[in-house]
């Protein structure tokens, strides 16, 4: 029975687009205890690139989170929220970017604060301030004081599968010590470049002194999560309807769960 109703749970679910159905109360928690949903962007612009969101998109996006009551949270209150050290509101959603693409500040940053919500960006510290196409310093600063949580993307992103330990662990270290030279402020979370991953290099991610890291494995971030291997939910740029394509995603993503999937 259970799962037939998750079967028309997930039905009704794909409404959302036909509908446009201003909440999402399907992704509140299934199983006790706080279920967070975690979106993972790149691009904000009008490129026809896979990695890219159109700038009316992802405007559209932002709204439907916040029309539906979401309340944008930071990777240090998730932590602390499933470790029962906060209470986590009552429809958590972390929204995280990766990279540190310049258009997160020209095109993002606007939006996000036109609708009162918050993000995390994950910053490649060697391409900062360095390459036309990713965002300086300076902005970085600017975008924290209005909201935005700025986090590790390793120093260079290489592969981190491919390094020996003595690397992997140096680009860890580098990234963690320049993003808090530079940002003033402690730098504990980390995503991993291209969310390749094991368990041998979360051992060495948390030995580098993170307290958590991400991935971009298909799922729920919950209390049954390995710190080191979170769950997100890639939006991506789709050949037939972007938007559309969100919505699934959001229905979509608990009956994977339910119907077997398991975390790493």
């Amino acid at each position: 029975m259970k799962k037939i109703f998750l079967i028309a749970l997930t039905i009704l679910g794909l409404g959302f687009y036909h509908t446009q159905a201003q909440n999402v109360d399907n992704i509140t928690a299934i199983a006790d205890g706080p279920k967070i949903l975690v979106l993972n962007y790149h691009q904000i612009d009008n490129k026809a690139n896979p990695l890219s969101v159109s700038i009316s998109d992802f405007d559209a996006q932002m709204k439907f989170l916040a029309d539906s009551g979401c309340i944008t949270i930071t990777p240090d209150e998730l932590y602390a929220g499933l470790n029962g050290e906060i209470d986590l509101p009552p429809k958590p959603v972390l929204i995280t970017f990766d990279d540190g693409y310049i258009d997160n500040y020209t095109n993002a940053f606007p939006i996000l604060k036109k609708y009162g919500l918050r993000a995390t960006i994950f910053i490649i510290p060697a391409f900062t301030s360095v390459y036309p196409g990713y965002m300086t310093w300076e902005q970085l600063k600017e975008m924290e004081t209005g909201g935005i949580t700025i986090e590790s993307h390793t120093m260079t992103h290489p592969k981190l599968e491919e390094l020996p330990d003595d690397e992997i662990r140096t680009e860890l270290i580098n990234s963690k010590n320049l993003l808090e030279e530079n940002l003033g402020h402690p730098v504990e979370f980390l995503a991993y470049p291209t969310g390749t991953y094991n368990l041998h290099i979360a051992g060495i991610a948390q030995d580098a002194g993170y307290k958590g890291a991400f991935t971009i494995k298909y799922g729920v971030v919950d209390r049954g999560s390995n710190f080191f291997a979170l769950e997100r939910v890639p939006i991506f740029n789709t050949a037939q309807n972007t938007m559309k394509d969100f919505y699934e995603r959001i229905a979509w993503r608990q009956s994977f769960e339910e119907f077997g999937w398991m975390k790493r």
